[in-house]
This record gives C-alpha cells, structure tokens and sequence, in this order.
C-alpha cells in the first residue's frame, strides 16, 4: 500500500507543543465554555422528557454473505461498506460509550459476525468513533484485517491488536490498495481530538475519502461547518455518497465548532457538490441538549421534497452506485 500526498497539497499543521491544529480553526476546549454549557437551561429538556422517538432497526445479516457494491448503517457513526468486493466497517462503536450513557438503538447484527472485513476505518480518537471494546473484538476476529486512521493513532490502537498492519494518514494523502481499484484519501474537518486530560490534539482528525471504479463516498466524520467542503469538491468533483453528521449540535455557540446542526450539514452538502446525502452521528447516543432524534426531523423540514436525502434504516443494506457521473 503506498501513500502519497494529492498533487499541490500539504498536511496537516502541528505547533511547538507538538499539536494538531487547522489553520483556519484552531480550536482548544475552554473548560469555562463546558461549565457554561452544562450550568445553563436546556431549551429543549421538556421536549427530552417526553421524546419518545427512536429509530427503526433492521435485523438482516444477508449483507455479510453477498458480493455486491453496498453500505450499511450500524447506528450512530459506525457503517459496513463493501466496495469492489473491499469489505470496510468505518468508526465501529458496538455497545455503550459509558455506564452513564446508554445506547438507543440495538445492533442489528451480533459484533462476532464480522469475520471478514479487509479494512477498519477510524476517523478520529473520540470514544464514539474510536471504541477500545469493538476494536479488540473485531481485531480478535480479523487477523488479516489492516486498520486505516489519523496520525498518532497507532499508539492508542496497537495495543488492542494482534500484530496487525496500523497505517497512519496525513491530510490530504492518498493510499491505493494493492490488490484492489480501491482508492482512499484523508482530509481536513474542523474538529478536535483527545481521549485523556493531557493529551489534546496530539493525534489527527478527519475524513475519508473513498474511490472506487464505480463510486465516490466522502465520509466526513465529525466536523464543524468550514471551508473545507468546497476545497473536498476541487478535489472530488464527482461524489456520489456525502456521509455528514446532523446531530449533536445543541447548544448550537457551543458544539458548531466541531459539530454539524441539521441546516450546517445541508449547506456543506451542497458545497461537496455530491450526489446524495446520507446523514449520521445521531439517533444512538445522548451527546448533546437536542433529543436524538432532533436532528432527523429538523432535516426533514429543511428538505422537504428533495431527492437528494438518503435517511438510512439502522441494519437495512442499500446498493452503492454511480449517481454523480450519470
């Protein structure tokens, strides 16, 4: 597998404390800001209280038995994608983040039946992208399995693993797989990372970029709303698949640094210049002050009539195909 970096592209920037940063958003966690956040009144707790919504599961484990081109949701930020017969699981979380915050939405196949995966994405170090529990489980039962991720991650993944291959990415480098026309890119987010009290930004973030002879998937991970997806669409003008996150955007002053409300991920859709948009990062986890299913209904009424809104089903299997060069 060799990495190079897109033609007329750098990497990501790192300061004199050996950190992370975008250079348009830097962004460090104000511990004042959290206080505020969490003393303030939530405007939404009534409506929390009385929500009742979760989202539809579909037990089918046929995915995992066939050949074709196609994307499954897991819940929250974690997908199963197989692309020119690459089996990928991207941000795989399987159980709670905490014993404080439960899961909404049941699994719709066991963990243990992902026994055949080639590749294991992990955007970035946050517990609900990057889970020590699924990833020992799924390392366990792929040995040959490689995992793809940010720089600096390696020191936190390796020691669940079983002597698999860690490849580290840079913004803006480019890995093509040697036995497939698999082709997968890193890029910028506007967002952060850190897993303890001292180690802020001393890994990367940010989103993938998937190639394959029949489609282009841009999976954004977490991010705030930025120049950024115009620069992606320079770069990939022909997405067919934009996955954005809607949820977790309440207090808006608060989290719109690195989160995505409903009408943010509609703009930077648009901006991706994509073919479809398939929301995620709600509907499983409690993260923020908007119940969970909030955002799904927000962009609802914010793209009432358009066709151009994939809202997924947790477990049910839809075909990957050629949308933006037809």
């Amino acid at each position: 597998m060799e990495l190079t970096y897109l033609p007329g592209q750098k990497g990501a920037s790192i300061n004199s404390a050996g950190q992370y940063y975008h250079p348009d958003f830097p962004f460090e966690l104000q511990w004042t800001d959290v206080l505020k956040w969490k003393t303030s009144p939530n405007p939404y707790a009534e409506q929390k209280k009385k929500d009742t919504w979760r989202p539809k599961v579909v037990k089918d484990e046929g995915f995992l038995h066939r050949n074709a081109d196609e994307m499954l949701w897991l819940g929250h930020a974690s997908f199963f994608f197989r692309l020119n017969g690459v089996n990928i699981i991207v941000d795989p979380v399987f159980g709670k983040l905490t014993p404080f915050t439960p899961r909404y939405s049941e699994l719709p196949v066991l963990p243990e039946k992902f026994t055949n995966l080639d590749l294991i994405l992990i955007t970035h170090d946050h517990r609900d992208h990057c889970d020590e529990q699924s990833l020992k489980l799924l390392l366990r039962n792929n040995p040959n399995t490689k995992v793809i991720t940010g720089l600096g991650m390696a020191k936190v993944i390796q020691p669940w693993s079983h002597g698999q291959k860690i490849v580290e990415m840079d913004w803006h480098q480019q890995l093509c797989l040697e036995d497939s026309a698999l082709k997968i890119t890193y890029l910028p987010t506007r967002h952060w990372c850190r897993r303890w009290l001292t180690d802020m930004n001393v890994r990367l973030w940010g989103a993938f970029v998937l190639e394959s002879p029949e489609s282009i998937i841009y999976f954004g991970g977490d991010s705030g709303y930025g120049p950024h997806f115009a620069h992606a669409k320079t770069l990939f003008p022909k997405i067919d698949y934009a996955f954005l996150g809607i949820g977790a955007f309440a207090p808006v002053w608060f989290m719109k640094t690195n989160h995505m409300s409903p009408s943010d991920a509609w703009q930077a859709f648009q901006d991706l210049g994509a073919a479809k948009l398939v929301p995620m990062h709600y509907g499983t986890f409690d993260l923020s002050d908007e119940p969970i299913g909030e955002p799904e209904r927000l962009l609802m009424e914010i793209t009432v009539g358009s066709e151009k809104v994939e809202f997924l089903t947790i477990g049910e299997s839809k075909p990957v195909r050629t949308l933006a060069r037809v």
